[in-house]
């Protein structure tokens, strides 16, 4: 046993939390990243409590934030919050879901106490009243909120994260490039070790995008298993929220203590009488056996990077080893026309909406005040001024825009892709987060190829998981993606934890010095 008396706690705790290595001599050290299953062990045999942890993770945010740029602010009562949960778990002896977890929250989720800003300056003043749905039920079941991270401004970025209240965030496992959009904060964090899991939006990439650049786990669910009351929208027709982790088991627990019914979001209603009460019980490391695959090659062969291609090929090779029955390739009649024409700009009512309904203040109540405001960013610059007389759907279709149960083209969509899948018995689709590696953060915009992510999930509904797939040169992260079908969650846990599992691509950035020149110079 370690004897604390020549280094505090949260120096310890610093040392042996955090998962990048940090300079300690000339070879580094690499550190443990920790799950919350292994951190509850430790709560009950008395190793550490949740105060020690917040302690190490903020002693983590102070030494390694600097680096990446991805958090906002910190909680300034997460200290006695841990305190309440130690007492609480001393006096009763038992451990909530996700008793004593810190985690990061993106700041465009309401936050008691914690300003939420959408990473703009219209918002940085505003501190809800009161907690979003779904962080009243992350708190009921024990998390700690540590931090917020920051965002792309108003999420308009699926390519790069840049606000005005905080900057750009920096890709962890390679400074050069970015962590990806609008959710890049969190996932920067969560991948360099600053929390156990963390929160993202996702309007067409913003969970899956940054979390396959990073490599995490990041579920986009079923639009209707959570709630998204309380949330900056960006089109709220789309928008979704869940978990960015380091590992599938952790992502399904911050998950199942997310769904549920909430009056205050309508769209939750179709929700009801799909959901188990335990998605923990779908975590088998045997998942994929006997498990049948389609390869979405229209999607997989569109332009793709040779470094990724190769990625993706093994991890087919791996699904076969792995047990899983492989069809290559996969074809949906119509694909190609289906996709076409399914985005529908409603910004500015939903953004309007929200301002009326929590921040409340009489000079912020359109798009107009907020470009009167300002911003810092030339890219959010020109997407509010194009919000301003963007109305209706995107393309040449008049059909009407609606959320994913009453939308006919969205229905249309989904139909033909659960069609194909039932006719041949799948229980998922496959193909790259990304075609493309991480662009670089000053060619982002020209660099941005490949995001298959916006394709098929925001419209049709269906719930789509990414999942570390391996690494370019450059260290650079790549993601494999599970598509299923409506509220079929289950599966997706099944697949993607016994993918997981049986390839271990997950490792933690490089931060010391003189690891990142080498990463740099190449």
């Amino acid at each position: 046993m370690i004897k604390m008396k020549s280094i505090s706690l949260a120096l310890f705790l610093i040392h042996y939390l955090t998962a990048c290595q940090v300079n300690e001599g000339e070879a580094g050290l690499v550190l443990k990243e920790l799950s919350i299953s292994e951190i509850h062990k430790a709560y009950v045999d008395g190793s550490y409590n949740s105060l020690d942890l917040v302690e190490g993770y903020l002693s983590a945010i102070d030494e390694i934030d600097g680096q990446i740029n991805a958090i906002t602010v910190l909680n300034k009562d997460v200290r006695n919050i841990a305190n309440a949960l130690d007492k609480e778990y001393q006096r009763t002896k038992v451990l909530r879901p996700l008793h004593g977890i810190p985690i990061i929250v993106k700041d465009n989720i309401n936050t008691v106490g914690m300003p939420t800003t959408a990473g703009s300056l219209a918002l940085r003043d505003f501190i809800p009243e009161k907690n979003a749905f779904i962080i009243d039920k992350l708190v009921e079941a024990g998390a700690i909120i540590l931090a917020k991270s920051n965002m792309a401004e108003w999420a308009f970025s699926a390519m790069h994260t840049e606000s005005s209240t905080k900057g750009t965030t920096l890709n962890p496992y390679n400074l050069k490039y970015v962590p990806a959009g609008s959710s890049g904060g969190t996932a920067a964090a969560i991948a360099a070790n600053l929390a156990v899991g963390g929160l993202g939006t996702d309007t067409g990439n913003s969970i899956r995008g940054p979390s396959s650049h990073n490599a995490l786990v990041g579920f986009r669910t079923t639009l209707g298993l959570i709630s998204r009351e309380g949330i900056v929208p960006l089109f709220l027709r789309n928008d979704m929220v869940g978990p960015m982790c380091r590992n599938v088991e952790d992502a399904t627990r911050m998950m199942e203590v997310m769904v549920g019914v909430d009056t205050e979001d309508s769209i939750t209603l179709n929700s009801r009488g799909k959901t188990p009460d335990n998605y923990r019980q779908y975590l088998n490391e045997n998942g994929l056996e006997g498990a049948r695959i389609g390869v979405l090659r229209e999607l997989s062969e569109d332009g793709t990077n040779a470094e990724i291609k190769a990625l993706f090929e093994t991890a087919i090779i791996d699904l076969r080893a792995l047990g899983a029955e492989i069809i290559d390739p996969l074809v949906i009649p119509n694909f190609d026309i289906l996709r076409k024409n399914q985005w529908c700009a409603d910004f500015r009512t939903d953004v309007e909406s929200f301002l009326e309904t929590y921040v409340k203040n009489d000079t912020v109540k359109t798009i107009e005040d907020i470009i009167r405001i300002g911003t810092t960013s030339d890219y959010a610059k020109q997407q509010l001024l194009e919000s301003t007389n963007a109305i209706g759907r995107w393309g040449d279709s008049d059909a009407e825009c609606n959320d994913a149960y009453r939308d006919e083209k969205r229905i249309a969509f989904r139909e033909a892709i659960e069609g194909v899948m039932d006719s041949l018995n799948l229980n998922a689709i496959i193909y790259p987060s990304w075609n493309n590696k991480p662009a670089r953060i000053e060619y982002f915009e020209e660099e941005y190829k490949g995001d298959n992510s916006q394709i098929i999930a925001p419209h049709t509904g269906q719930p789509a998981f990414t999942v570390p797939m391996g690494y370019s040169n450059g260290n650079l992260p790549a993601g494999l993606q599970f598509l299923g079908r409506m509220y079929d969650e289950p599966t997706l846990i099944k697949l993607a934890y016994s993918y997981e599992q049986g390839t271990k691509h997950r490792k933690p950035p490089i931060l010391d010095k003189k690891t990142i020149l080498e990463i740099n110079e190449d």
